[in-house]
């Protein structure tokens, strides 16, 4: 059904009160996790003003879990997915910096020795052997590439949707891996190697999509609501759809 715009507006509304009051509780749930001093083994900045930190392993993990990390008590820690592999023996995780963040413009500032405290792994967003489509916006790939690195993705698909070529982080690596089932769209630049449009878009060209696997969703919550819709509207059943929020 078609929405009017006075009726679009007030779902817009209710979503993003309901968005606020999930990022209230998340917020007060993260101030209580334990954290645990670690060095800091090694910084990359993979494309300009993003970053892959990497610290020592001292927990197992699942692919897809989330860390809780911050510089300083009085910094509150916030939530990054891991990107490394369960058979690596570090912990990686990906960011981009935030002009108007607290946190990130410190983390990217960080040298290699420097101490970040760290949760354990937790949540719920975890990947499994059974076929299923990993569908990411920006930094929301990380997830995707600790499933990969940990062998989950010889029955997968891959769809990334970027504004420019070097937001496809870790290309090289999904391509290697997952060749013509690693779709990446590029919403502002054309490319031959790339679906030149959004993901959305993508996604509602598809005249049909699988209905019998998995759908994974990771990215901003606008992204998450917006593809959930999709996917159901082509006849996906909620219960299919697993969907990870970056706030």
């Amino acid at each position: 059904m078609l929405l009017g715009f006075t009726q679009r507006k007030a779902a817009k509304n209710v979503f993003l009160h309901k968005n606020n009051l999930m990022d209230k509780g998340l917020s007060s749930f993260i101030s209580r996790l334990p954290l645990k001093p670690k060095p800091l083994i090694n910084k990359q900045e993979i494309t300009p003003g993003v970053f892959v930190l990497r610290f020592e392993r001292s927990h197992d993990f699942l692919p897809g879990q989330v860390v809780g990390i911050t510089t300083d008590k009085a910094i509150p820690a916030r939530l990054y997915s891991l990107c490394s592999g369960t058979e690596d023996n570090y912990l990686e995780v990906l960011f981009n910096v935030k002009e108007d963040g607290i946190l990130t413009p410190i983390l990217a500032q960080l040298n290699v020795g420097d101490p970040v405290s760290v949760s354990k792994p937790f949540g719920a967003f975890l990947g499994d052997d059974e076929p299923a489509w990993w569908i990411a916006a920006g930094t929301g790939v990380a997830p995707y590439r600790a499933m990969l690195r940990s062998g989950l993705g010889s029955n997968k698909m891959l769809i990334h949707g970027g504004r420019t070529a070097d937001s496809f982080y870790f290309s090289e690596e999904l391509s290697a891996s997952l060749g013509d089932k690693y779709i990446r769209c590029c919403s502002q630049e054309k490319n031959e190697a790339f679906y030149n449009g959004r993901l959305t878009n993508w996604l509602r060209e598809q005249n049909e999509i699988p209905k019998n696997q998995n759908y994974y969703l990771c990215g901003s919550a606008e992204m998450v609501v917006e593809v959930r819709d999709i996917l159901i509207n082509k006849g996906v059943a909620i219960e299919r759809i697993m969907s990870e929020i970056y706030f």
